[in-house]
């Protein structure tokens, strides 16, 4: 197939939040945080909640209170305030920030407003669909989200679906999980309930519906973007706002949970999110991970056409010189209190291509009762050369044994296996040859057992992170098939194409 040469993926997060509706941290540190590793955000401030239940069960009586004193203080110069420094830091060409504001709903389920223009009022609704009503003849895309809760319990119902410009795509992943069936990896744990089948993205697909898929991050503690939450990425010529939002209207976007994984993924002449019409169906292929690839799906309908396996540990590149992706981790601290990380990576041969920030931000899903103001820490990327990056990072203890809170950055290179990689922090230095990193893990305690610590991944050698397949399908099954893809690594980060739709002849 030939290259799509003038088009590539941004990345950003449409759904987040900080303290100025109810979440942590402030939303200056929280559009710092975006610029560090992202193309584009939208900070996201909650705005109403038309049928807000429990106003007469005393259970719920705090959680009313903090949904409702939060709409009155956005309406009370907090939505002027966002929508200005959201207008301060858009940087056509550079960095893009969008107005959005989110409403809640038992009956139709969460969605974001995210709109085109950038002194968009705050609209007034009784309901998610009188919302819709009024959104009408403007750009705003209004977008569900945590969509697999109970129906009628803020769990979306797809009765209420409108294909079109409106509603291009859904949030399929974020902190609250995974919402691409009632099975499979990241379920829902949150105090929102069970996940279901209902409301799920293939529930949708099943029922003819066509929507792009994304992921953004849902996240509460002022960091858009933060590592393995959610993303979304958008298939466009530009980082132009009138680019980016033709993209998004047609569908022409992607999910993935932390790793910013390139599906280049098409069906004949078509891209993730079109619609084409042919019995014979040319598909191909071309995926670059940010670690080895477990597997990649290729999904036809219900089903599984063909699975793409990748190593189960990488094999050993031939030769001397070699690309790599080398994921270098720090954290596991064991005290309270942040470690600030200052220091530099470095190569001693060869030349780092690029260094990819994998920033996390605290694990706040919602807010809790008696939490403290929280401080937003934001990582950096300081500078950045073909021989060192300097870097500095706050990471927190993890949370529990099964929530991960270090800060890490891949590096990019091409370097002989004799080549040193060097990490010097905090007054310590350690280092590897590629060669030992390409025959597994190295971590090293900078104080001694039970404090803070540095992983040196794997080294990830070509063969493990980029895959390229073909294959034709001659058999159509309805009058309308659908295709998607789904990269599954090794590390457990996560990547699905949209669908690509196909009419029978």
């Amino acid at each position: 197939m030939p290259s799509a040469s003038n088009l590539k993926y941004f990345w950003g997060d449409l759904h987040n939040h900080c303290n100025i509706t109810y979440g942590h941290g402030d939303m200056r540190s929280a559009f710092e945080a975006a610029k560090e590793q992202l193309d584009f955000v939208s900070v996201t401030p909650h705005a109403m909640w038309p049928d807000i239940p429990g106003a007469d069960d005393p259970r719920l009586k705090w959680v009313i209170d903090y949904h409702t004193g939060a709409f009155k203080r956005l309406r009370e110069g907090g939505y002027e305030k966002y929508v200005a420094m959201t207008n301060e830091y858009n940087k056509e060409g550079e960095f893009l920030a969008f107005v959005g504001y989110e409403a809640h709903s038992m009956e139709h389920g969460d969605h974001v407003a995210l709109n085109y223009d950038l002194d968009a009022p705050l609209v007034e609704c009784t309901s998610i669909e009188d919302w819709k009503q009024k959104a009408r003849g403007h750009k705003v895309f209004i977008t569900p989200h945590h969509m697999g809760y109970q129906t009628g319990y803020r769990g979306y119902n797809w009765n209420f679906f409108t294909e079109g410009d409106q509603t291009p795509f859904v949030e399929m992943y974020s902190r609250h999980g995974l919402a691409e069936s009632d099975q499979g990896d990241y379920n829902y744990l949150h105090d929102m309930g069970p996940r279901q089948w209902e409301g799920t993205i293939q529930c949708g697909l099943e029922q003819g519906k066509k929507f792009g898929i994304m992921g953004s991050t849902d996240q509460h503690a002022g960091y858009p973007g933060s590592y393995g939450d959610g993303r979304i990425g958008i298939l466009a010529e530009s980082l132009t706002r009138d680019k980016i939002w033709d993209a998004m209207k047609n569908r022409h976007v992607c999910c993935a949970t932390g790793d910013k994984i390139n599906i280049d993924f098409r069906l004949n002449d078509a891209f993730p999110g079109d619609v084409v019409r042919g019995n014979s169906r040319r598909i191909y292929l071309n995926v670059e991970g940010g670690s080895c690839i477990d597997y990649i799906d290729i999904v036809k309908n219900r089903r599984c056409i063909a699975r793409l396996s990748g190593p189960l540990l990488p094999e050993m590149p031939e030769g001397d010189m070699v690309r790599c992706k080398v994921k270098i981790e720090f954290g596991w601290n064991r005290e309270e209190q942040y470690v600030h990380w200052q220091g530099k990576l470095s190569i001693s041969k060869g030349t780092i291509n690029a260094v990819e920030p994998c920033f996390r931000g605290a694990a706040f899903t919602s807010p809790q009762p008696g939490e403290p103001e929280f401080e937003t820490k934001v990582n950096r990327i300081v500078s950045v050369t073909d021989k060192d990056t300097e870097l500095d990072m706050y990471s927190s203890k993890n949370p529990n044994t099964t929530t991960p809170a270090m800060q890490a950055v891949i590096l990019d290179v091409t370097m002989p296996k004799d080549g040193m990689i060097t990490a010097e922090f905090n007054g310590k230095k350690f280092e590897h040859s590629l060669s030992e990193l390409l025959e597994g893990s190295r971590s090293h305690f900078m104080i001694g057992w039970l404090s803070e610590a540095i992983l040196f991944n794997r080294a990830m050698p070509e063969s493990c992170f980029m895959v390229e397949h073909y294959m034709e399908d001659t058999e159509p099954e309805r009058d309308t098939d659908y295709y998607y893809v789904r990269v599954r690594q090794r590390d457990q980060q996560w990547a699905w194409s949209s669908p690509i739709w196909v009419e029978r002849i």
